[in-house]
């Protein structure tokens, strides 16, 4: 159904009785032209995709447990485009123009909060850098905004300006950027997915592909039965590896367990989304009041979807040193997502070497932010079988060729950015 002011009307006059599904809960047909294995927000971003612009609506997307039930539910909501290398740059932003018409397109309230993001620095070296990236973001047309002492202050003068070990020196603004509800993000493609005719089925875990006798992937084994595909993509973040393993391929990706922590609901503090540029730590404020914030990867491999209190201490170390007010605030819950690290810190999306088998993989911590932009560029590839010009450096040869896009500047290891 269309969501609109007349149609909370017309149910208000039933009582609310009379609200529809917001997505068919499908089952399997034997044949799809196109199967997406994973009901995230990239996998459900990819179907809408292929439905809405290139009119591919025999699609099935397959999930092993209910829609949203991996990283898409389990991130800090975080949306952003201030990255400085070419071939993120230009990716992110279109992503994040995305964000920006989201909801209209969906005909759904995903949250979509433009607060703006601010990355503070601490020392007249990261002042540079954050200039540099600045400045490469407005050549590209992205805002950005140098803040000095007097700016942050005036912005947030709840910080501890007074640390001696890491003061604060200013800070790198895009007030475009801010926050989205993640699970109301997957609902949202999830309704306007399936009321172009695309199939979503839960509780449908693959565990095999289906190859012709030219090798060709050709349909996946799942625990529902086999599914006959014309071509099959692969969105499934942190267990990337084991399910290309199926097909015989080994990525260059690494697989560990992300935190992130949500406070008990305090009155209104943060106005953005800010980062701790002396350590790793970002946070904001949810519309419930709680401080939502993370930090580090555990420094481990890992599948597991929780962390452990070694990370915890450094997050909440790393906020203390930044808001030494919120020591008495209470911490409410916390959680893990797995992470697809890849060892540039950005992420692939190109055919594989098995033909039929298309990968969407190695979002390392940019995977929600890239939601739209991501699906984007992979119904794109998946309906003509070539890169979007924004994802063309995305190749997974690049690790080969030398081609890689190292935003973090740290070499051939899984990176953090």
């Amino acid at each position: 159904m269309k969501y609109s002011i007349f149609s909370l009307a017309r149910a208000a006059l039933s009582s609310h009785k009379n609200w529809q599904r917001t997505w068919r809960d499908a089952t399997p047909k034997d044949r799809y032209d196109v199967v997406i294995i994973g009901g995230g927000g990239h996998g459900l971003a990819t179907a809408w995709f292929l439905a809405s612009e290139y009119g591919i609506k025999n699609v099935a997307v397959l999930e092993k447990g209910w829609i949203g039930s991996g990283n898409a539910g389990r991130n800090t909501t975080i949306i952003r485009s201030n990255y400085g290398l070419p071939g993120n740059t230009g990716f992110y932003e279109l992503s994040m123009k995305l964000w920006e018409r989201m909801e209209q397109d969906l005909n759904y309230n995903a949250m979509v909060s433009q607060r703006g993001v601010i990355n503070l620095y601490h020392s007249d070296a990261q002042r540079d850098a954050y200039a540099r990236r600045g400045n490469t973001m407005r050549i590209n047309g992205i805002d950005a905004e140098l803040l000095d002492l007097a700016a942050v202050k005036k912005m947030m003068p709840f910080l501890n300006y007074d640390n001696a070990r890491f003061p604060v020196q200013g800070g790198l603004l895009q007030r475009r950027g801010g926050t989205a509800r993640h699970d109301a993000v997957v609902w949202g493609y999830a309704h306007a997915a399936s009321g172009l005719g695309v199939d979503i089925i839960q509780n449908c875990e693959v565990t095999g592909f289906v190859r012709d006798a030219n090798g060709k992937v050709s349909g996946v084994e799942t625990s529902r039965g086999r599914i006959g595909a014309g071509k099959v993509g692969m969105a499934v973040a942190g267990s990337s590896s084991r399910v290309a393993n199926m097909a015989g391929l080994r990525l260059p990706i690494e697989s560990h367990v992300l935190q992130a922590f949500v406070s008990e609901a305090i009155k209104p503090l943060i106005p953005n989304v800010m980062t701790f540029g002396a350590g790793h730590f970002y946070v904001s404020q949810s519309d419930k009041g709680g401080l939502v914030f993370g930090g580090d990867i555990d420094g481990y491999n890992s599948y597991a979807q929780r962390g452990n209190l070694p990370v915890m201490e450094d997050v909440c170390e790393g906020g203390m040193a930044l808001m030494p007010m919120i020591g008495r605030v209470r911490l409410l819950r916390q959680w893990g997502g797995i992470m697809d690290m890849s060892m540039d810190g950005s992420p692939i999306i190109d055919k594989t070497p098995v033909e039929g088998l298309y990968l969407n993989a190695g979002w390392c911590y940019g995977g929600f932010k890239a939601t739209p932009g991501s699906g984007f560029v992979f119904a794109h590839l998946l309906a003509r079988d070539t890169p979007h010009e924004e994802a063309a450096r995305f190749r997974l040869d690049r690790f080969r060729t030398g081609a890689m896009i190292d935003e973090k500047g740290q070499g051939a290891q899984p990176n953090l950015h």
